[in-house]
C-alpha cells in the first residue's frame, strides 16, 4: 500500500498561484514578509475612497472630525489604512504558510528511519507536494536540513541545524514588524501634533478675545474660533488614539499567530524529521 496515496489525492500546493500579492500581479514578499509598495497602493486607494464617501455624506460631527480639524487627520487615516492592509496581507500569508503543516512528507510505517540514504525519498516527496517548495518556510527548512544530511552524512547534526533554522526564522519574523511598529508609533504622534496645533490656534484666538472691544457682535465670532481650535486639539487626538488602539490589538493578535506558526513548524520538524533519525555510530565516526 502506498503510504502517500491519500496525500497525493490532495491539491498540489503552489505559492505563485496562492500568494495574495502574486495574485494581484506584484512581487510577493518571502514567507510572511509584506510587499510595502502593494500595501501602500491599497492604503492610498482606501484613503481616497474614504474621503470621497465623506464628501457625499451630509455634514455632521463625524465628517467634521475628518475634514474640518486641520491637516493631521489625513495622514492619520492613511497610515491607519496602510497598517490595516499590512496586517491583512500578513494574515493571508500566514494562512498560506500553514498549509504544508497538514501534509505528510515521510511514510507512516513505524520502521521507516531517516538516514543520508533515505533523505532523497523525503525530498522527492516534498517536490511532489508543492510546485515551489522553497517558498514555503517549513519545506525550505526541511530541504536545507536534509540537503546537509545527504551531503555531509552526519545524522547527529540534524537537530542542531533545525534549531539554527528555527532561530533564524524567529529573527527574520521580528524584522517584518519593524516598519509596522514604526507606523503604529507614528499614528498617535500625529494625533498629539494635531492637539498642539489646535491648542496653539485656540490660545491665539483667545488672545484676540482679550484684546477685542466689548461689542458682543465682535466677540462671538472670535469665541467660535477659540472653540474650533479646541475641537481640533481634542478630536484629532481622539481619532489617532482610537485607530492606534484597534490596530495595536490586531497587530498583537497577528504576531501571536505567526509565533504559533513558527512553533508548529518546529514541532512538525521534531515529529517528522528528528524522531525518524537513526544514528549509525560507525558512519558518524568516519
Amino acid at each position: 500500500m502506498n503510504p502517500y496515496e491519500d496525500e497525493q489525492s490532495r491539491q498540489r500546493l503552489s505559492w505563485y498561484q496562492s500568494d495574495i500579492e502574486q495574485r494581484f500581479g506584484f512581487h510577493g514578499g518571502r514567507y510572511t514578509r509584506v510587499n510595502m509598495f502593494f500595501t501602500f497602493l491599497l492604503a492610498t486607494l482606501a484613503t481616497v475612497l474614504f474621503y470621497t464617501g465623506l464628501y457625499f455624506i451630509p455634514e455632521n460631527w463625524f465628517t467634521q472630525m475628518f475634514t474640518a480639524r486641520g491637516i493631521t487627520p489625513y495622514p492619520t487615516v492613511f497610515l491607519g489604512f496602510w497598517v490595516a492592509f499590512i496586517l491583512w496581507v500578513k494574515v493571508k500569508k500566514i494562512k498560506l504558510q500553514r498549509l504544508p503543516l497538514s501534509r505528510s512528507i515521510v511514510p507512516e510505517q513505524h520502521n521507516f528511519v531517516l538516514t543520508p540514504a533515505t533523505a532523497d525519498s523525503v525530498l522527492t516527496r516534498i517536490q511532489e507536494i508543492a510546485d515551489n517548495p522553497r517558498d514555503f518556510l517549513l519545506f525550505n527548512r526541511i530541504i536545507q536540513t536534509l540537503s546537509n544530511l545527504r551531503n555531509i552524512g552526519k545524522v547527529s547534526d540534524v537537530d542542531d541545524i533545525l534549531r539554527s533554522r528555527a532561530e533564524q526564522a524567529e529573527n527574520s519574523m521580528e524584522t517584518t514588524y519593524t516598519m509596522l511598529n514604526g507606523f503604529l508609533w507614528a499614528i498617535p504622534i500625529l494625533g498629539f501634533i494635531g492637539t498642539v496645533l489646535g491648542l496653539s490656534a485656540a490660545i491665539g484666538n483667545f488672545g484676540s478675545v482679550l484684546t477685542a472691544d466689548a461689542d458682543t457682535s465682535q466677540l462671538i465670532p472670535t469665541l467660535k474660533q477659540v472653540t474650533g481650535g479646541l475641537a481640533t486639539a481634542f478630536e484629532t487626538t481622539l481619532i489617532a488614539l482610537v485607530i492606534a488602539l484597534f490596530l495595536q490589538l490586531w497587530a498583537t493578535s497577528v504576531k501571536k499567530s505567526e509565533e504559533e506558526f513558527l512553533d508548529d513548524c518546529s514541532e512538525y520538524c521534531s515529529n517528522n524529521i528528528v524522531s525518524r533519525l537513526r544514528i549509525d555510530y560507525h558512519t558518524e565516526q568516519h
